[in-house]
């Protein structure tokens, strides 16, 4: 109790000090972005700037041993995937036709016309479901389109099971999985555990199944920020993983599985309100070149080039907001 009353006089102390016009050190600032997360019911913070651990705090030893569930942060993996299977051929490219390798669209007038872009960005017009009813591959490619491709985005797990059924066909070649492959392509070169990914008749569930401990998504969020790049190899290719982070006309503030810095539209398919769980309103922050993987109850992964950041917040719902959290961050403010 006495510490933290303690803890709580600092953080006004330092408030104090900004409101003042005094400049905070990069110490105070993760301070302040800690404390404002653990007022939201935060879980953790894990900093790492260049690639060094500078900051972590948490209620529990998240970072060293606690896997967390990321919710839809797992979604981020299918574009790192898609990338990384373009560089490897799999693909022709982002604007493949999706019909070129599940077949049987090829007569849907709407379905036929898809690409793998629109696939990943949540454009494709397709049904997206329902988190809590998330279905297997097979089954999600037989969800009708109600759209036509790229005017309109739609939020939920069933463009990423249909994801994850044309990875299984175009893998079967090579003898390979949806799981195996990312874990070879991906995961194994970075050092990456995936303490827990769920599955669903033995596959994968993409859009939402995966649990890691905070350093261990800080790899991939340094894999990121270093654009493919990992122990001073490019393991990635710079140019396709930049792909990921432009938005579409039918929504700016969402790229290819990752959020973005732009007012757009939010997982709730109007505006990006700031209800539990949810993205925010606006851009994250002012002139800033952020984009991260987010999922239900706050967690997050911000990754920040300009100031060689990488953020991992964990949370358990309440009233979070991004735009709160990378201002106290970077500003103190």
């Amino acid at each position: 109790m006495m510490k933290t009353a303690i803890t709580i006089i600092s953080i006004l102390l330092v408030i104090s000090s900004t409101t003042a016009g005094q400049i905070l050190t990069e110490k105070q600032r993760f301070d302040l972005a800690a404390a404002y997360s653990n007022t939201h019911n935060g879980v953790g913070v894990l900093i790492l700037k260049g690639d060094e651990v500078v900051f972590e705090d948490g209620r529990i030893n998240l970072g060293k041993d606690l896997p967390w569930i990321l919710a839809s942060g797992t979604k981020s993996f299918s574009g790192v995937m898609c990338a990384a299977a373009i560089e490897d051929k799999i693909f022709t490219g982002f604007d493949e036709k999706v019909a070129d390798t599940l077949t049987e669209w090829k007569n849907d007038p709407l379905k036929s016309k898809i690409t793998i872009r629109q696939l990943l960005s949540l454009t494709s017009g397709i049904d997206a479901g329902e988190a809590l009813s998330v279905p297997t591959y097979a089954d999600a490619i037989k969800r009708v389109a109600k759209y036509e491709p790229g005017t309109h985005f739609e939020y939920g797990p069933v463009p990423f099971q249909i994801f994850g059924e044309v990875m299984t066909r175009k893998l079967k070649p090579r003898k390979e999985s949806v799981a195996t492959y990312l874990k070879r392509r991906i995961l194994d070169p970075i050092g990456m555990n995936i303490a827990v990914w769920r599955k669903y008749e033995g596959q994968p569930l993409l859009p939402q199944g995966a649990a890691v401990t905070a350093r261990e998504w800080a790899k991939f969020g340094l894999l990121l920020k270093d654009r493919g790049k990992w122990k001073g190899k490019q393991i990635m290719s710079a140019k396709l993983l930049d792909e990921l982070t432009v938005g579409s006309k039918a929504n700016p503030a969402y790229g290819l599985t990752f959020w973005l810095n732009a007012d757009g539209i939010g997982p709730s398919g109007t505006s990006r309100a700031n209800i539990s769980g949810d993205i925010g309103t606006k851009r994250i922050a002012d002139k800033l070149d952020i984009f991260m993987a987010a999922g239900a109850g706050n967690q997050r992964l911000y990754v920040i080039r300009s100031e060689d950041l990488v953020v991992v917040r964990f949370g358990a719902f309440g009233d979070f907001d991004d735009r709160a959290f990378i201002s106290r961050l970077l500003t103190g403010r």
